[in-house]
């Protein structure tokens, strides 16, 4: 794997938990919410730690697509749980919320998965197939060890 992909696994994770702590931060600020009163939500919005946390996660959910057109769902999603990790520090020292020892347990046992996954290929090569309906071979157009 290349660097620039370790640095897109490394903004989907960073990205994911500045833009969810930024967002908590933002909505402890503004209050309660309901979809019934729009204005309540535009004010939400309009709160400078919401939208710099929306910002963030625009940022997530793009080098997240990124990730999945070179890797797999089953690769992508447990290569960044250290997030998990990074959300429940910045949640702890800098947001003083209490995480429970269960809570640190349960982030420990999911982000020791990941040494299971990160064995494995990113991507899954697959074996062309035939397109019943078209009469033609499909072949997938990512072979595998091949480099965006």
């Amino acid at each position: 794997m290349t660097l620039r992909k370790y640095l897109v696994l490394a903004g989907v994770t960073v990205f994911a938990a500045a833009g969810d702590s930024m967002l908590s931060h933002g909505m402890k600020q503004t209050g309660n919410i309901s979809l019934h009163h729009l204005q309540g939500v535009i004010f939400a919005v309009l709160n400078p730690w919401v939208a710099v946390g929306i910002v963030l996660l625009l940022a997530f959910f793009a080098s997240y697509m990124n990730a999945l057109s070179w890797a797999d769902l089953t690769y992508v999603l447990p290569a960044t749980s250290l997030g998990y990790v990074l959300l429940a520090l910045v949640a702890r020292f800098v947001l003083h919320e209490q995480v429970s020892p269960l809570r640190w347990l349960g982030i420990a046992l999911i982000s020791g998965g990941v040494g299971f996954v990160a064995g494995g290929p990113a991507l899954t090569s697959h074996a062309p197939h035939e397109n019943v309906e078209a009469g033609e071979t499909v072949v997938s157009a990512v072979a595998s060890g091949v480099d965006r």
